[in-house]
């Protein structure tokens, strides 16, 4: 059943059929948004389907992403990641309901593999073999290992500081990697050209507009989760767009269904180094391109490809932007990794530094009930998180070594 009435341009409100083959608008070259029909999925009864459903991953919701999915497919299960309840960080910094989205427990370690199993299903679909993408590191590997999984084939243009944990993981996956000799955007462009030229399928989620309803899955989660009682705000870390942009069409689906009244706050957070949007939202001015100086890769992007989804996502829903700098995020990670034993990569600790700004600076109360996305394992990026954390104890095979350094060492083994 098709559920999906008709992409819409964002800029000129073109309305293109579903099966358009255009990922941009053909008149203005305006990012396009999937509508799905509403009308038909309310008499669905999605809210008791999704409770009732056998499946823990993406697919449950699998009317609403409005893909295909070929009977005896079986992807990488993604999705389904754990909402913790963080009591110990919250009554650390006075919040009563704080929880943490941990999105690095997906197949390979973030949100990303919601998007990139979308994409593999359209390769499918349109019999193309190859699928490719740009990416600071995370949407690269999230393709590779769920195109691998599919028996697709995976080319990926990096830039040329891209994490080796990254890199690793791509290459355990048998993927193509073009490193560039540049920039995100230097990697965004090369592909983009390859793309064209190849007619391989585009994965780069601020053009393909399905898989914004691959990322809109985690609002999904966060929704049942909740038992559909909406949370006040939802804090996430930015790049490039699609994310917030995701989460923010999660919740509106909800609403257009009825199933919940409300769309939380949504607070993007950016990396001082690299925040394009923060400049714009307090400048109130077009979106303007800036360096990538931050160690945070995952969300180093200073052009960023869907500002009309970010933005909206911010404004429509009451929220704000906020930046953080590259030692708040180093510190959240390391609090977040004690107090909560989840272990985030820069890009993903940045939604705790940006809480607890935005508690510092009263957008969050301390009665809000609060999520913050941690986007990706840290796992991802080991040579940030040795350089930022504590060194091990080195000593000798010596008992009375180690029983001399632990009396000599009570309050920092207590600490």
């Amino acid at each position: 059943m098709n559920t999906i009435k008709e992409l819409e341009c964002t800029r000129c409100k073109r309305l293109l059929p579903p099966d358009s083959k255009h990922y941009c608008c053909p008149d203005c070259q305006g990012i396009l948004e999937v509508i799905p029909d509403y009308s038909l999925l309310k008499t669905r009864n999605l809210q008791a389907l999704w409770t009732a459903s056998p499946r823990k991953d993406i697919w449950r919701y699998l009317p609403l992403i409005g893909v295909p999915k070929p009977e005896g497919i079986e992807t990488l299960r993604v999705g389904n990641t754990p909402l913790y309840q963080a009591n110990k960080l919250g009554s650390l910094l006075g919040l009563f309901h704080l929880y943490v989205k941990d999105e690095g427990l997906n197949p390979t370690q973030s949100l990303k593999d919601r998007a990139s199993v979308v994409a593999c299903l359209q390769a499918i679909e349109s019999k193309k073999n190859v699928i490719a993408c740009a990416s600071t590191g995370n949407a690269a590997s999230s393709l590779a290992g769920n195109a691998a999984k599919l028996g697709l084939k995976a080319v990926i243009f990096v830039p040329s500081r891209a994490p080796a944990g990254k890199l690793a993981q791509l290459l355990a996956y048998d993927a193509l990697v073009i490193r560039v000799d540049g920039d995100y955007q230097a990697a965004f462009s090369l592909s983009e050209k390859a793309i064209a030229h190849f007619g391989w399928l585009n994965r780069n989620a601020a053009i393909n507009p399905y898989l914004i309803e691959g990322k809109k899955t985690v609002a999904l989660e966060i929704a049942e989760d909740f038992q559909f009682q909406v949370p006040d705000a939802i804090v996430v870390s930015v790049g490039d767009g699609c994310t917030i942009g995701g989460v923010y069409k999660g919740f509106v689906d909800l609403v257009q269904l009825g199933i919940t009244n409300k769309i939380p706050r949504i607070i993007g957070v950016q990396a001082a180094g690299c925040n394009p949007f923060v400049r714009a939202f307090l400048s109130k001015r077009p979106l303007e391109a800036m360096a990538e100086n931050t160690l945070a890769d995952s969300i180093a992007v200073g052009i960023p490809r869907n500002p009309f989804k970010a933005m909206r996502a911010v404004f429509e829903s009451g929220g704000t932007w906020l930046s953080v700098s590259d030692t708040q995020i180093l510190d959240a990670m390391k609090l977040l990794g004690k107090t909560e034993g989840i272990f985030s990569e820069p890009a993903a600790a940045a939604s705790i530094a940006g809480m607890i700004q935005a508690m510092e600076k009263g957008f969050i109360q301390k009665e809000d009930h609060v999520v913050c996305i941690s986007t990706g394992n840290g796992l991802k990026d080991t040579k940030t998180a040795l350089e930022a954390l504590k060194r091990p104890v080195d000593l000798k095979n010596d008992f009375h070594q180690l029983l001399d350094y632990i009396t000599e060492n009570k309050g920092e083994l207590l600490s």
